[in-house]
């Protein structure tokens, strides 16, 4: 009897855009029932291939097969009736549109030939998020008026909702904590149970190991390596297919002592009814000081909150020892902070404008006389924030939204080192960042805090906060619950902490 063909196979594909070869022959099979991980630096071609399968880009060459057979996916729509959905990093929801009807978009229930709405759209949603584990997510309510981890739960339920056989997801954990990644890796073992194959896209290789069955590498448009066993192929093996070098995964070398000096930046007492608790917080100039706990924890709701961006109910934020209007996010920039938001695309860069424009922004007085802006004297001042922070490709001149996620990223801290910030706020700083760009942004912001800046850093990866702070102070639903030298901690340490609630101290 003649094997089983794969559930998809893509062979020879092919992709070009203006000026760039996005695809170059690319290979990928997938079988019915298993994990396949779809790896590669930003810029290796992962988005366009994923693309290609959903029906969005058409190839230039190329064939795909479906269940053995030769198909064209002419839309989204083709690919969605072959039962292929894909769950895009940047959700495509609807905001101003309700859960059940993201869940039932483009496909509403009908019954008698008739599109049924309301209450029997949202029982159908409500059995799926129950499915999810999320039965607690009202289906009646605004999609744009839930967190970032829920909105990834509906997206998931839309996919769910229609007869699917394949699953692309593209980093669906990257707004996850570690209890909704566990849910998460629940909900794909089912699915591969019921013969359902997963694409899973993730910069977290231990996320690779733990669900993956096999591995496929991209690198500059090219599949270099094909189907490798996730579980025992080496890390080394894996970051050296992607990068084409070895990549140590060290942090840079932080001082040993405390550095001297008076708090740049002060909280005293600072909170938000629901949010957080009354909060105590210093960090000096040369520190990085770090915020450790699951999403939901407070987390980022006080960077925003220390930045002006929410208004507190109590508490004041000092900067230099000088008070800050509270919820101003002028007050804030104007006495010197800046912030690295969680999702950059969304909150901090301009997609369509230049790369210069991102830059200066935030400092857009310096250039303009009399109404009129100095183009030259702006483009100067961006090309030499940039170069500081190796951004490339060095022309200042491309549009933001051409960079990889790193580089974008580096473009955010060059606004804030133009404007000569004195505390500079990140939130997930390398979130859908790749594993090489990863390690230059550890760099940049260690050699910043070197230089003199304070830095306030939140991140959902222990590891990272961890490797990057100095102090860490660990949260729990709204609670400093341990703040120590980061040197005292280790990863288990602090998920038991946030996992527990132990007192502070």
């Amino acid at each position: 009897m003649a094997p089983e063909p794969p559930l998809l196979s893509m062979s020879g594909i092919t992709k070009s855009f203006p000026g760039v070869r996005a695809l170059d022959g690319v290979d990928l099979d997938v079988q019915a029932g298993e994990v396949h991980c779809l790896l590669g630096q930003n810029g290796a071609g992962k988005s366009t291939l994923i693309k290609v399968l959903a029906g969005a880009h058409q190839p230039d060459t190329g064939r795909l097969r479906w269940r053995g057979e030769e198909v064209t996916l002419r839309s989204p729509i083709a690919a969605m009736r072959l039962g292929i959905a894909t769950i895009y990093q940047e959700l495509d929801l609807v905001e101003h549109l309700s859960v059940a009807e993201n869940v039932h978009l483009g496909h509403e229930p009908t019954a008698a030939g008739f599109v049924v709405r309301g209450k029997a759209a949202r029982a159908s949603t409500a059995a799926l998020l129950a499915r999810l584990g999320h039965a607690e997510i009202d289906p009646a309510r605004l999609v744009g008026e839930l967190p970032a981890a829920q909105q990834q739960i509906v997206s998931m339920a839309r996919a769910l909702s229609h007869d699917v056989r394949l699953i692309v997801m593209d980093e669906p954990s990257a707004a996850l904590d570690p209890d909704e990644v566990d849910n998460l890796f629940r909900i794909v073992g089912d699915l591969t149970a019921a013969g359902v194959a997963v694409v899973y896209i993730s910069h977290r290789l231990e996320e690779i190991r733990r669900i993956g069955d096999r591995v496929t590498v991209l690198k500059d448009g090219r599949a270099v390596a094909h189907g490798l066993p996730a579980k025992s192929t080496p890390t080394r093996e894996v970051v050296a297919l992607m990068t084409g070098r070895n990549v140590e995964y060290v942090f840079p070398d932080r001082p040993l002592a405390p550095p001297p000096g008076e708090p740049v930046l002060t909280v005293q007492g600072l909170s938000r009814q629901g949010e957080f608790e009354p909060l105590d917080l210093e960090v000096r100039p040369g520190e990085i000081v770090g915020l450790a706990g699951l999403v939901g924890s407070g987390r980022s709701e006080i960077l925003e909150t220390v930045y002006g961006a929410r208004r507190p109910t109590a508490g004041q934020v000092l900067v230099g020892g000088v008070a800050l209007k509270p919820g101003s996010v002028r007050a804030a920039v104007r006495a010197g902070l800046g912030l690295a938001p969680e999702e950059r695309k969304a909150q901090a860069l301009l997609m369509l404008e230049s790369v210069t424009r991102n830059v200066s922004v935030s400092s857009m007085s310096h250039f303009s006389r009399g109404g009129w802006i100095d183009r030259g004297a702006e483009l100067g001042a961006a090309r030499a924030a940039t170069r500081e922070l190796s951004l490339r490709p060095d022309n200042p001149s491309v549009p933001v939204r051409t960079l990889s996620g790193g580089n974008q990223q580096k473009a955010v801290l060059a606004r804030w080192l133009l404007r000569g910030c004195k505390v500079l706020l990140l939130d997930e700083p390398t979130r859908g960042v790749d594993v090489g760009a990863r390690a230059e942004l550890y760099a940049v912001i260690r050699r910043l805090a070197d230089e003199g800046l304070a830095v306030l850093l939140v991140s959902s990866e222990v590891p990272e906060v961890l490797g990057l702070a100095d102090r860490v102070l660990v949260l729990r639903e709204g609670r400093v619950v341990h703040t120590a030298p980061a040197r005292e901690l280790d990863e288990h340490r602090v998920l038991d902490l946030v996992m527990e609630g132990s007192p502070a101290s």
